[in-house]
């Protein structure tokens, strides 16, 4: 098996691709049997909701924009259906923001296309871990167990982001705001009255300082600390 095979936790599950370009549904199909996954891919949303895939062991990759039905139709309607299956949402240049929607409505993660393997394998195991995850029953609470409350948003952020979020200057704090709302360098320019090239310096030192390899990686620790999107 190869090096990137599933685990036996995750090996009778199955990763189901939702996206209307042929070549890329063909190639993610490739890459993913090649790793040791099961896949099967659908062409139309409605093909794979009016399957039996929803109910069955597994996770979706399913692309942001499609027409008719957008990735974000359809984890809406997984949720109204009561389909807890995990979603990575696949995403285009300028598709942040509707990233960020997908991940706060519970997507597991997005990758941006054009994908690079590590990344995209990377996040179908962490969906798959969470699937297999939701197969094991938990254990009752203790029935005199008092109500905790709920969370607050950077409660799922660990303490090395919220130590590198601290780090950031203002200016740096505003640069990333605008990022996580998904807007270019000019744009973010424009609403913080600089000039580009000082965006894309303040953009490469919050990438440092949050240790982020790429934008997706700075979304989810952005959205785990509940850092609010530029202009809300």
């Amino acid at each position: 098996m190869p090096a990137d095979a599933a685990t036996d936790m995750t090996a009778d599950l199955t990763v189901f691709i939702v996206d209307d370009d042929d070549a890329i549904r063909d190639s993610l199909q490739i890459l993913l049997e090649c790793a040791g996954f099961q896949a099967e891919s659908f062409s139309t949303p409605l093909a794979f909701l009016e399957s039996d895939a929803p109910s069955r062991p597994g996770c979706l990759l399913v692309d942001v924009r499609m027409p008719q039905m957008s990735g974000l139709d359809v984890q809406e309607r997984l949720a109204r259906d009561g389909r807890a299956i995990p979603v990575v949402v696949m995403t285009g240049h300028g598709d942040v923001p509707l990233a960020v929607r997908a991940m706060k409505a519970g997507a597991v993660d997005f990758v941006e296309k054009p994908f690079e393997e590590d990344a995209l394998l990377a996040a179908v195991r962490s969906a798959l871990a969470r699937a297999a995850e939701s197969r094991t029953p938990a254990a009752p609470p203790p029935s005199a167990a008092p109500e905790q409350p709920a969370p607050s948003p950077a409660a799922s952020a660990s303490p090395e982001v919220l130590a590198r979020l601290s780090a950031l200057t203002p200016r740096e704090h505003d640069v990333l705001r605008w990022l996580v709302a998904g807007k270019s360098n000019k744009v973010i320019a424009f609403e913080l009255s600089i000039s580009p090239r000082t965006v894309e310096i303040h953009r490469a030192r919050v990438m440092e300082k949050m240790q982020a390899d790429s934008l997706p990686t700075l979304v989810r620790m952005a959205i785990a600390a509940g850092v609010v999107p530029g202009g809300l």
